[in-house]
């Protein structure tokens, strides 16, 4: 460590982000990422910093009404490396806020490389450094031998789940002829997703081969429970015969404009790169086999000539214990030289994952210049989230989670439903405006 002021493990979104910030403080940061080195996890297709592995999408941009948008304009005003990479790398998406992905990663990369206070060294780390200050944001692909020695560090077995991928779709093998362009309730442009319709018999006989479909053999280190945001589309089939049509296969606030009418059931597809090429089939991470996936999946009206550019997948979600064993500015409680940030600790999504690498960097940094940080206010999305990750959630039955109003404090006294999401993001933007100023 030498000539380094911060040791971090891990180049992914939360890695970048929590480098990008202490590099911005004046703190000279070494930063390991194994994949370049000869090393691959089982989800990446690239060395780049920051890929993005599963869908595209930083879901909901509103700010006003959403909790994943509030933690969108938090962490530009705190200067995010990835949200200032993804409003430049942007691509049609509704409400939502989605990128090219390969200009998204290339763009982080480059600026991560181009750093005067960064050095970025591809090389696997295998144990937890003894000494010296280090962020671990090693994600949920976290290497075997590094995750045995973290679990060594802990006294705790770290939980797994799944994490499925969607698959991606070329543009120009969807039949336009069958499928339309429109955004559900016409939100955003209007015309941001494409919609391939399903009549009831279709949605029956798909929902029947999801049922039927050959599906990846569980292995040993593969039994354990998935994570309720990103279920396997065969899994949710497994819950009931509406629960995929009342899921991401609803088709209310879509006009077929063949009929004229909402379509009993609906598979849809967003943009994926910034030339419009890619589109991924949205809420249908899999874990059928390629062979069963392209078959079944070219039975969707509209996709019946589908070319895919990459088939649904599975991958392995490591996490910590963090409400037992981090403190409140995500610190091993038992080793506090070091931090962990991202999908490691428990949260879930990207912007999540990069928000707490942000957060574990500013950390650090005022660490290393001797000043104390203190935590930002629970009322912000900020806060929520990272008291949920170090204390506010049950120990025992604690799983990875999206930011969510649900973890805020509650608003005091009666109020309207339809007033409620607007005055949680209204005293989070205070909080944040007093946080910052003191």
């Amino acid at each position: 460590m030498s000539g380094y002021d911060i040791h971090i493990i891990g180049g992914g979104l939360a890695g970048s982000e929590a480098a990008w910030q202490l590099a911005q403080a004046g703190h000279k940061v070494r930063l390991s990422e194994m994949r370049g080195s000869g090393e691959m996890t089982p989800a990446h297709q690239s060395d780049r910093l920051a890929e993005l592995v599963c869908s595209n999408s930083f879901r909901s941009d509103d700010a006003d009404s959403n909790a994943v948008g509030l933690l969108h304009q938090e962490m530009r005003a705190l200067g995010s490396l990835i949200l200032t990479q993804g409003d430049i790398h942007k691509v049609p998406a509704g409400s939502a806020l989605a990128v090219d992905r390969d200009g998204f990663a290339d763009g982080v990369t480059a600026a991560l490389e181009q750093h005067p206070n960064i050095t970025i060294v591809r090389e696997r780390i295998d144990t937890l450094p003894a000494e010296g200050r280090t962020i671990v944001a090693t994600g949920p692909l976290t290497a075997p031998v590094l995750a045995e020695s973290i679990g060594r560090a802990t006294g705790k077995d770290s939980l797994a789940f799944f994490d499925a991928i969607a698959p991606i779709v070329h543009r120009d093998s969807i039949d336009m002829e069958t499928a339309w362009f429109q955004s559900r309730w016409n939100k955003g442009s209007g015309k941001d997703y494409i919609n391939c319709p399903m009549s009831k018999e279709q949605y029956l006989e798909f929902h029947a081969g999801l049922m039927a479909g050959e599906k990846t053999e569980f292995r040993e280190w593969e039994n354990v429970p998935y994570f309720e945001g990103c279920m396997p589309v065969e899994v949710m089939a497994e819950r009931g015969v509406d629960t995929l049509r009342y899921g991401p296969m609803k088709g209310v606030g879509l006009d077929d404009p063949r009929t004229g009418r909402w379509p009993y059931a609906v598979v849809q597809l967003r943009q994926d790169n910034a030339s419009g090429t890619l589109w991924n089939m949205v809420g249908f991470q899999t874990k059928l086999k390629y062979a069963e996936q392209v078959r079944l999946f070219r039975t969707i009206p509209g996709l019946e000539n589908a070319e895919f550019a990459r088939l649904g997948g599975l991958h392995r979600n490591t996490f910590l214990r963090s409400p037992e064993l981090l403190d409140g500015t995500l610190r091993l409680k038992s080793a506090p030289n070091i931090r962990f940030a991202g999908q490691i600790t428990g949260c879930e999504g990207y912007v999540e994952s990069a928000a707490i690498g942000m957060l574990a960097g500013r950390f650090a940094a005022a660490e290393i210049a001797g000043t104390d940080l203190p935590p930002p206010p629970r009322e912000t999305a900020l806060g929520a989230l990272l008291s949920h990750i170090t204390g506010e959630a049950e120990i025992e039955t604690y799983q990875p989670m999206n930011v969510n109003f649900g973890l805020f404090p509650p608003i005091e006294g009666r109020t309207k439903k339809a007033d409620r999401k607007r005055m949680y993001t209204d005293r989070a933007r205070a909080a944040l405006k007093d946080w910052l100023a003191a």
